[in-house]
């Protein structure tokens, strides 16, 4: 609704999120003498207690208002009525106004503020008093607190009174511990059963069901996601839930991102004073920057982009000193010229902390008016960048580099494809004229920066993705594994240079910043993965610092072979994660030695502080990197790393869910696949087809009792010596889907290895044919599997 002069409005303030500390407060004398008789009012001794919660005890209180000698029994008297009353209520020896919180309180995470600060409630609350009360959770001076506390998390937690300028909460607090870390509700799918209520599946597969009466539907309807609070739980059946919330109808595949997108407490919806900030900006002028508009710049995207953050030039170095070499120049969107620090723009990007990808949607990072207008590197628009113009030997070793804050005008709009083809001899009407002065030139650089990648031998695994494309109404219309094309990586391989530059320049002028990194495997991975390579009669060395380089030569050697599939996806899994970091460690993966994000501000927020981190060091003018941001970087870099894997794990349990709807009229039918995970409990399957996971779970495996082999990711018959292994070929039926939770069962109907007696490492025991299986063929033979 929109304010008019006479709207009451809250005072307005000024913070830098996640800057502010808490200050505990110290019992001092009052600021209101007591009264001639020497003896502090009621009033008084109330308001004392209330601004020291935890804090006031007898001894305290009479320190503070100068009362000794025989005056103590009367306010022990006084304190005492108090009591009776109900005002006041002793803790451990302190006084507290009865409904206050004590100095330690356990909070569950409730909400986040304007500012992006978490804000909690107590978790235990007497009913009789008005509402809990909110308290701000203020960033502490020491270590951010691990694991990064969420919506809906249960904290212990340091409590004072706010102070003047917190006039919406009645505490403030600083996290202590994060004691559960738990949803604040949970997600499923309303189920109407006859004669009224219903039953919630889940979409955590780990869960059960819910039964919900019929007073508790909240107006549910059948097919509705629904975020519902549990009741009641039972010794015996199913616990009773009661529908909190109704989030929409799930009528099609169209809304299945919903259910990724409320399960990972991921912020879709723009504040109106953020959308409004976004409509207010204007274009960035001229004055300041360098006028590149004449350089045939163009960008090279997925065809179905929406936004075009980076665009790309290359031409021969004129130097005669560098014979062969390259001039390559990369562009980036300038997005710090319209997010300034601690803007509404900002905090609510920090919240965000990267977009999110979907097949039928993108949740941005920054709304469309910045994202895919005026910070979109729109063909034959002027748009504000920053550049970074590399200078490379023929070698394809990088000689030097500089930044400038410019103006430009992408000359074209281009497709991978489509820029492959013109490479490939197949021009069409666009790409034709570029081939000679642009395209040309682009390869003719990327040969040469290639060879300082073979150089620098960085990881090389082969690990194809799957793509979904979706229709109108939000049903998968195919799934695809994209071609990797030298476009892609040549756009790949000049976004890496230009984050090095990055990361080269602040470093040499002591900026602040935070850097991608990417940490050597630890060494219980490497020892894991040392015993499965011998296994397969493979070796990895056991001394020394292991480089890449080392594992790409275990990848060529298994490239043709049966084993090539499993050892690319066990080497990828015993590699660490990168994440962001203030502190440099490097980057294991790419081999390098400095490393930071700075090509993509509109969908990262990592990106965006490097940006101001090169604005401020370079004096390029405004939007640079805030004063104080150091203090701050550690918490940040932990926030957008947290922000990262949710983002992957809501993109990718929205693939599992897209594919198991699209699956399940396919029920009984066999598939072709590959054993892509060995447990305990049974196998995952990857199917050739979709690329989907499914279980096998042990009593679908075979007629055999199984054991699991740690050291070959493997399970293996004890009677019978039948081994199924990571990256076996396999083929399974369909048993059973759940489309909400995005999970599929099947049954193996493949018949595994046989291993030689003296091959089989794990311990003879007594068979125990699971029930309902197949009798037992002779000793020697496994099983026949069932179809």
């Amino acid at each position: 609704m929109a304010k008019t002069p006479d709207t009451p409005t809250k005072p307005t303030k000024t913070r830098t999120p996640g800057a502010r500390h808490a200050t505990r407060s110290k019992v001092v004398a009052p600021v209101e003498p007591p009264p001639a008789n020497g003896m502090p009012t009621r009033e008084q001794l109330l308001t004392f207690i209330a601004e020291h919660p935890g804090q006031a005890g007898k001894r305290e209180i009479a320190k503070a208002f100068g009362i000794s000698g025989g005056a103590r029994i009367a306010l022990k008297r006084m304190l005492k009525e108090l009591g009776e009353d109900g005002l006041v209520e002793k803790r451990q020896k302190r006084l507290t106004r009865v409904g206050d919180l004590p100095a330690v309180s356990v909070l569950n995470i409730v909400d986040r503020d304007a500012d992006g600060d978490f804000v909690a409630q107590p978790v235990n609350w007497d009913a009789d008093h008005a509402g809990p009360p909110r308290v701000l959770l203020v960033q502490g001076k020491g270590k951010p607190i691990v694991p990064a506390p969420g919506i809906g998390d249960r904290i212990l937690a340091h409590v004072d009174p706010a102070t003047k300028d917190e006039l919406e909460f009645a505490y403030t607090g600083r996290i202590i511990k994060v004691l559960e870390k738990r949803p604040a509700s949970t997600l499923g799918v309303i189920r109407v059963t006859p004669g009224g209520g219903a039953r919630v599946e889940p979409v955590d597969r780990k869960q059960k069901e819910f039964l919900v009466d019929p007073d508790d539907m909240n107006g549910a309807k059948d097919g509705d996601l629904v975020a519902v609070e549990v009741k009641r739980l039972g010794r015996y059946g199913l616990a009773r839930a009661r529908v909190g919330e109704v989030i929409g109808e799930m009528t099609s595949e169209k809304a299945v991102s919903m259910i990724a997108i409320h399960a990972h407490d991921i912020p879709y919806i723009f504040p109106t004073q953020v959308l409004e900030a976004a409509e207010k900006a204007r274009p960035a002028p001229l004055a300041g920057r360098e006028d590149w508009r004449h350089i045939p710049l163009v960008t090279i995207d997925p065809a179905d982009a929406k936004d075009h953050d980076d665009a790309v030039f290359a031409e021969p170095d004129p130097d005669p000193e560098n014979p062969g070499g390259y001039l390559v120049s990369v562009a980036i969107a300038d997005v710090a010229w319209y997010v300034r620090p601690n803007s509404p723009l900002d905090r609510e990007a920090l919240r965000r902390g990267n977009s999110v990808y979907f097949p039928d949607r993108v949740v941005p990072m920054l709304p469309e008016r910045i994202s895919n207008d005026l910070c979109s590197l729109r063909e034959g628009e002027d748009r504000p960048a920053i550049a970074v113009k590399m200078q490379f030997t023929a070698e394809g070793k990088k000689k030097f580099h500089w930044f400038q804050r410019i103006m430009m005008r992408s000359a074209a709009k281009l497709a991978y494809p489509q820029a492959q083809a013109a490479i490939d001899g197949r021009p069409d009407d666009k790409t034709g004229p570029l081939l000679e002065p642009v395209l040309k030139p682009l390869w003719a650089a990327y040969e040469i920066m290639k060879r300082g990648r073979d150089n620098r031998e960085p990881l090389d695994l082969d690990l194809p993705e799957r793509k979904v494309i979706v229709g109108a109404d939000g049903a998968i219309e195919k799934i695809i594994v994209p071609e990797r094309l030298d476009a892609h990586k040549l756009v790949e391989e000049f976004m890496i240079q230009a984050n090095v530059a990055a990361a080269e320049t602040l470093e040499r002028r002591k900026s602040p910043l935070v850097y991608r990194v990417h940490d050597a495997p630890s060494l219980a991975k490497l020892e894991a993965l040392r015993q499965f390579l011998t296994s397969i009669e493979m070796n990895l060395p056991k001394s020394g610092n292991l480089r890449p380089s080392h594992f790409n030569l275990i990848l060529e050697k298994v490239k043709e072979s049966e084993h090539a599939a499993v050892v690319n996806e066990v080497v990828l899994r015993s590699q660490s994660q990168a994440v962001y970091s203030p502190e440099n460690i490097g980057h294991f993966g790419l081999n390098l030695r400095r490393y930071a994000h700075f090509t993509s501000p509109i969908r990262r927020y990592a990106d965006l502080i490097v940006h101001r981190a090169l604005i401020r060091s370079l004096e390029m003018g405004e939007g640079g990197l805030q004063d104080g941001i150091e203090t701050e970087l550690e918490a940040i870099a932990q926030e957008i790393s947290g922000a990262e894997r949710r983002a992957m794990a809501a993109e990718r349990e929205t693939i599992d869910r897209l594919v198991a709807h699209w699956l399940a009229d396919r029920i009984g039918a066999s598939f072709q696949g590959r054993i892509a995970g060995v447990t305990r409990s049974g196998l995952f399957v990857k199917l050739d087809e979709t690329n989907a996971d499914g279980f096998v779970p042990m009593s679908g495996v075979g007629s055999d009792f199984y054991e699991y082999d740690e050291a070959r990711h493997a399970v293996i018959g004890a009677r019978y010596g039948e081994m199924y292994q990571l990256g076996d070929r396999v083929e399974v039926k369909l048993v059973e889907v759940a489309p909400v939770a995005g999970a599929l069962r099947f049954e193996l109907l493949s018949d595994g290895k046989i291993l030689p007696k003296g091959a089989r490492k794990v311990t003879e025991r007594g068979f125990r044919r699971p029930p309902g299986r197949p009798s037992l063929p002779p000793k020697g033979r496994p099983g026949p599997k069932r179809r």
